[in-house]
């Protein structure tokens, strides 16, 4: 049997430091939105390599268009701004057309309202919050134990504030955007660390009932020997696939991969590293 909570303070230490950094870079440099968020309109058209920008510039000017950012990528010619109309983004593909030749062919047109932008960012914290008191009480019940579930929601939190610190970092310098994906990614985070969790939690429960010790160290080592290799293999085969996805899957998914990734990577170490011995600390408070 492996002491793993001989430990426990250099897992802290880890954990201070990455939700530190990221803490400092949401401060400091805060999030690209996406116009989910914000509202706005996303214009993506396939033309020539080496298109002359400026050109481009002019027709938006010419339109009153508010633009945000404008981007080639190769053949993609991107172009975030204030919302549009349909009469407006007609008439930019029209003069685009007319500039840049009949080749050019539109690959995405949508836009956002700033109201739809205020709903997505409510339902967000409201989907957030509905997944935390539900674990909360799920956890509650089948462990019959308040320290259950405080741990599991403590690690949770932990793995949130990871993903969302390092996904500012991605936001700052590779220009990934908040965007409805990246909340998927979230929430999936977020249930998977408390998966994770439930299977060391269910082993330390099973030592307890049984009554094989009455030192809370010994069985919350003795669990996290037994199923650390079980829950080691479960997440290296979601790693591999995600590593595979970021390296064949498209543009649009990427960041949305990285997300999961990041999450898959913090999920696998919270649940026996951070949210273990705090359950340990919580068990033994509970018996002075």
């Amino acid at each position: 049997m492996v002491n793993f909570l001989k430990y426990r303070r250099l897992y802290f230490l880890i954990s201070l430091m990455v939700i530190g950094i990221g803490i400092f870079s949401i401060t400091r440099w805060g999030y690209r939105y996406s116009i989910d968020f914000v509202g706005g309109t996303n214009l993506e058209y396939q033309v020539k390599k080496g298109e002359d920008i400026a050109e481009v510039k002019k027709i938006l000017e010419k339109n009153k268009v508010e633009t945000i950012s404008i981007n080639q990528n190769g053949m993609t010619l991107s172009i975030r701004a204030k919302a549009l109309t349909p009469e407006q983004s007609a008439a930019i593909e029209k003069e685009l057309r007319g500039t840049l030749g009949p080749y050019l062919a539109v690959l995405r047109s949508e836009t956002v309202g700033p109201t739809l932008g205020e709903e997505t960012v409510k339902k967000t914290i409201v989907a957030s919050a509905i997944a935390i008191v539900g674990i909360l009480i799920y956890m509650s019940f089948a462990f019959k134990s308040l320290n259950f579930a405080l741990a599991a929601i403590v690690a949770m939190v932990h793995d949130f504030l990871i993903v969302v610190g390092i996904y500012s970092l991605l936001s700052h310098f590779f220009r990934a955007e908040v965007d409805t994906l990246f909340v998927t990614a979230l929430l999936t985070t977020m249930s998977f660390s408390v998966h994770d969790t439930i299977v060391i939690f269910d082993k330390i429960r099973e030592y307890k009932s049984a009554g094989m010790d009455d030192d809370v160290n010994h069985y919350a080592n003795k669990a996290l020997t037994e199923t650390l290799v079980r829950s080691l293999n479960n997440s290296m085969t979601i790693i591999f696939m995600l590593l595979a996805l970021i390296l064949l899957g498209g543009s649009t998914i990427k960041f949305f991969i990285l997300a999961l990734l990041i999450g898959t990577i913090t999920g696998t170490y919270s649940s026996p590293f951070v949210a273990t011995p705090i359950l340990v600390w919580l068990e033994k408070r509970k018996k002075s």
